[in-house]
């Protein structure tokens, strides 16, 4: 009788596929794309992708609805809140000179479908965040014309009441999309030029404004008549943290371009450095000097340092800032136009996402095709979308990819070596020592005693992942699991132990309604099982020291940096939420119907045979199992059948 249902074996097949990590190539120096980026480079791109709108319209925003002048404080707080994630992307950036960012980094430690997943979301990060600072770029120059752009727009081609649609199209910031899209195609090196350009003018304006900035400060801005330092008190320092972080989004384009960059084990963990304190001192100058030259209380949040310097009495110092925000503003475009490709070519050259996005012009070295798709895509959704709708999705894909990396971090620190393992350990475990002419059998007593010391030495020297020696005599049951198995295990458990805290701190009194004591139960609980799971992972194996950066302090950095990218995740609106949701299914939708069957992992695994039993019964009387393996001409990817032979006699 012959039983065609698909078994448990099949069903774990089929979550190993989901679950495959991607197997690197010897040489990761080899690529396809131009090895052109030096450190200047990658440090003006990860600055010019950080200090953009976010210093000319939300520092006046958070300092007058938020923080006041603690907005020094929470710029501040949100730099080293960054610090931790952009610690986890050097770290990954110079050992995995790949372009491909945060997706890259989770397919070589987490699994397949966790790197789609992020791969779709980064996509949608670069994506959102050009259209907005296009929208912005607009704004800010229409602006300076008095609105006289969207008047023309309005008066001759109309205005439509669509929900979550802007009231007008936007063609200014489409025809900007457009333009620096033909810049980018022209190659890494011209880009890397563009941004040089705008990104020393912006901070020539920025030395501008700092320098007459402190100049016209006025002290007694500060002081109490006026509401004093920090006004809104602690909480309003850490709320204004929580906005600010978003000021930080972009040094992760660093890390995108270390397929690119010339010597990407120094270049990326110096220039993400480099970056990310520039971007910290300026926000954090230039917001003191706003808030000493005019009382905080008084700041137009759209405009804030140039109407400042009007209200001074230096008009012709606005129009300054307004140069060096378009500039700022146009630094940030092209590094969103510059890595979007990129991310996208990463994963199609993984068979993840369709082959078109991984041609790459033989002359200039880039994804021609992709670059113009999400140039256009990008034009669409800044003519069309509102500049608020676009900045709340922007948050949440972002915040979900810097969780994954910092995850990827403590897992790829306390992974085994796969290839070495294989190494050490040999089929034949036959006592043999090694001399000049190769392998022998021992044949005196001293062979004995050195093959025995090579048997202890090898004992002692522990591999990534496994218990430390030290906690041995006391947790001894945990040196039974496979090497890396318990920290996965208690990775899992700080994810899951950081969304439970972090839903009690946010939704505890406001949602859930929780008495006191419950409320102060649940947190106790779920902060001892967080700091158990670092215990956990603590007690095991690291990675002797590398050739190439490391992050200090793991597991406990990249933990914290989980925490709190889950509480930030969980502050933002129930309908973004939706909208993720809804993006989230497009992408399952393109991973399961393509991804999943044409992913180079898939082709590399070896096909599943079908092994059918027979037995005869010969004249003696005797039984004789016969096993014939058939190897089918088409197989089903990961869902073979299982076919049982009866017995008959």
């Amino acid at each position: 009788m012959v039983s065609r249902l698909p078994g448990c074996s099949s069903l774990a097949r089929f979550c190993q596929k989901l679950n495959r990590v991607k197997t690197l190539e010897a040489d990761m120096m080899e690529t396809a794309l131009n090895r052109c980026l030096s450190t200047l480079d990658l440090t003006l791109l990860g600055f010019g992708s950080m200090v953009g709108s976010g210093l000319y319209v939300l520092t006046g925003t958070v300092a007058k609805d938020v923080a006041g002048p603690a907005i020094i404080l929470s710029y501040i707080f949100a730099g080293f809140a960054s610090l931790l994630a952009a610690l986890c992307y050097a770290e990954f950036g110079s050992r995995v000179p790949k372009t491909g960012s945060a997706y890259m980094f989770t397919y070589v430690s987490v699994g397949e479908i966790w790197a789609f997943l992020i791969g779709w979301n980064v996509i949608l990060e670069y994506m959102i965040g050009g259209a907005a600072v296009a929208r912005a770029w607009s704004g800010y120059l229409d602006s300076i014309f008095n609105h006289k752009i969207q008047n023309f727009t309005e008066t001759y081609i109309g205005r439509w009441n669509v929900p979550l649609l802007a009231p007008s199209p936007d063609m200014l910031a489409a025809v900007i999309l457009l333009v620096a899209t033909a810049f980018i195609t022209c190659g890494a090196k011209v880009a890397s030029w563009m941004n040089h350009l705008f990104a020393v003018v912006s901070m020539g304006v920025i030395l501008f404004i700092l320098i007459f900035g402190f100049v016209l400060a006025d002290p007694r801005n500060f002081s109490a008549t006026e509401g004093g330092f920090s006004p809104f008190g602690f909480s309003g320092i850490m709320a204004g943290s929580a906005t600010c972080f978003f000021a930080f989004v972009g040094f992760d384009v660093i890390a995108a371009s270390s397929e690119e960059a010339r010597n990407p084990q120094k270049a990326v963990p110096i220039a993400t450095a480099l970056s990310l304190g520039l971007a910290t001192l300026a926000y954090t100058l230039v917001s003191a000097a706003l808030t000493l030259m005019v009382p905080w209380h008084s700041l137009n949040p759209d405009s804030a340092l140039s109407d400042a310097f009007y209200r001074r009495g230096y008009a012709w110092a606005g129009f300054i800032v307004a140069i060096g925000s378009i500039c700022a503003m146009n630094t940030v475009l092209l590094c969103n136009l510059f890595s979007v490709p990129r991310i996208a070519y990463a994963m199609s050259e993984d068979g993840l996402l369709f082959k078109v996005f991984a041609r790459v012009n033989p002359v200039t070295k880039v994804p021609v095709i992709g670059i113009v798709l999400f140039g256009i895509l990008m034009a669409i959704l800044a003519m069309v979308f509102d500049l608020e709708s676009l900045v709340q999705f922007l948050s949440i894909g972002t915040l979900l990819a810097y969780t994954f990396v910092a995850a990827s971090t403590i897992v790829l620190r306390y992974q085994t070596d796969k290839t070495k393992r294989s190494e050490t350990m040999p089929p034949n475990p036959s006592p043999q020592i090694q001399d000049g002419d190769g392998l022998k059998e021992y044949e005196s007593f001293s062979d004995k005693l050195q093959l025995v010391e090579r048997q202890k030495a090898a004992k002692e020297r522990r591999e990534p992942g496994q218990l430390k020696s030290a906690f041995e005599p006391y947790l001894h049951f945990l040196s039974d699991f496979v090497p890396g198995e318990v920290v996965t295990v208690a990775v899992v458990s700080l994810v899951l132990c950081s969304i439970c805290l972090c839903c009690i701190l946010v939704f505890g009194n406001s949602h859930l309604h929780l008495p006191q004591w419950a409320y102060i139960i649940f947190i106790v609980f779920f902060a001892i099982g967080f700091l158990l799971s670092l215990f956990l992972i603590w007690i095991h194996e690291q990675h002797q020291k590398l050739n190439t950066f490391q992050v200090p302090l793991v597991p406990l950095i990249p933990g914290f940096s989980i925490l709190l990218n889950v509480y930030l995740m969980l502050k933002l609106s129930l309908l973004t939420w939706v909208r993720f949701s809804i993006w989230i299914v497009i992408g399952f939708l393109i991973y399961f119907g393509y991804g999943i069957w044409h992913s180079k992992e898939n082709l590399k695994e070896p096909k599943p045979r079908n092994v059918v039993a027979r037995y005869v019964v010969l004249p003696s009387g005797s039984l004789v199992e016969t096993v014939q393996t058939v190897q089918p001409d088409t197989l089903d990817m990961g869902m073979a059948d299982v076919t049982e032979a009866g017995v008959s006699r």
